[in-house]
């Protein structure tokens, strides 16, 4: 789920084909790296990407009181970048017509009334966010939750307990009940459930293979950093595990850098979607917005350059992914947060400096 937990207390495959060299940070990027650890992190790790070129940098430690190295090819909870890959799979089902980007969403949920596909992948229905009337640290529900199995109706009918924030299209409001919603439309139009269809046309075609859908499964397989949330007396409490059904369709994938890179790679390089459809993608929903249909861009001070892709907020790792419009630079990023500050707040400098040198 994209939104930062709120603390109490505290503040194209053959475009990558050539063999990539690993070299020395370029740009003096691991100070960088560093500083965003030493604010706001107990360990970070980085895929930095220009023409054939690769830096895989990482920095701080992978367990709290260890000196044991973030591992470079670490599997992580990827959060709302989720959310890029399921919009995919909803385009290419309106590429098949199995449905269409202006359907109201009464066609399958009766009680919802005036929105459309459309406002659900660019958060502008208006629906209240499920996030907001789920526990939080360092409330103790919140951790008596953590194996819990929750249902895409048990979440979506309490978002629809609140009154909506604004009416459909009026204006852009994120809400991770948008993505759940597509989750159950995409298995009402196609007999196959979100999860089978991202693995069905996303992972196993571009052979994915550190990334995963699991349900309510609750371990990282593979190498992976622990990740971490905050306990009342704002010490870290270890989060790894956990039950991912909590956030489901909006939130609930794990991945790598080099998978999601892959996966960028692949669907801004046009790989994934007709060209109309990845221009409907890269649309606001909003005049002077800066996300579309599942997918966000960041428009860099430093060099005037726009950058396309989608961050992600999965409680104990935060996200980032994105890529120039011509695939020549990208960058994919996670960090296991210390939430002694917003991580925004210095991880936007680095993104910067990686991609504006």
């Amino acid at each position: 789920m994209r939104r930062r937990i709120a603390v109490v207390g505290m503040a194209a495959i053959a475009l990558i084909a050539a063999p990539l060299r690993a070299e020395a940070a370029p740009n003096d990027l691991q100070p960088g790296l560093d500083e965003v650890v030493r604010t706001a992190g107990v360990g970070a790790q980085v895929d930095v990407r220009d023409g054939n070129r690769v830096w895989r940098g990482r920095s701080g430690v992978a367990e709290v009181g260890t000196t044991r190295p973030v591992p470079l090819n670490g599997r992580f909870r990827i959060g709302s970048i989720t959310k890029t890959f399921l919009a995919t799979v909803v385009l290419q089902l309106a590429a098949e017509k199995q449905l269409k980007l202006d359907d109201p969403v009464s066609k399958w949920f009766p009680e919802i009334e005036g929105v459309t596909v459309r406002q659900l992948l660019n958060h502008t229905s208006g629906l209240y966010d499920v996030l907001y009337t789920l526990p939080r640290p360092p409330q103790p529900e919140f951790y008596a939750n953590r194996y819990r199995t929750w249902t895409a109706d048990e979440l979506i009918q309490r978002a629809l307990a609140n009154p909506p924030t604004n009416k459909p299209g009026e204006k852009y409001k994120y809400s991770n009940t948008n993505y759940l919603l597509l989750g159950e439309i995409v298995e009402k139009v196609s007999g196959r459930s979100y999860a089978r269809q991202i693995e069905r046309r996303i992972l196993k075609p571009l052979k994915l293979e550190q990334t995963s859908v699991p349900g309510t499964r609750p371990w990282i397989p593979g190498p992976h950093a622990q990740g971490y949330v905050p306990n009342p007396d704002h010490t870290l409490r270890d989060f790894t595990t956990m039950n991912p059904s909590v956030f489901g369709a909006a939130g609930e994938m794990i991945s790598t850098t080099h998978d999601l890179d892959r996966f960028m790679t692949a669907l801004l390089g046009g790989k994934l979607l007709p060209p109309y459809l990845l221009q409907q993608m890269k649309t606001p929903g909003t005049k002077d917005g800066h996300y579309g249909l599942g997918l966000a861009w960041r428009d860099l001070e430093t060099c005037k350059m726009r950058v396309y892709g989608n961050d992600g907020d999965a409680l104990a790792y935060q996200s980032w992914s994105f890529s120039t419009e011509d695939l020549r630079q990208r960058v994919s990023l996670v960090l296991t947060p210390n939430f002694k500050t917003d991580s925004d707040d210095v991880v936007d400098p680095f993104l910067e400096k990686a991609f504006c040198g």
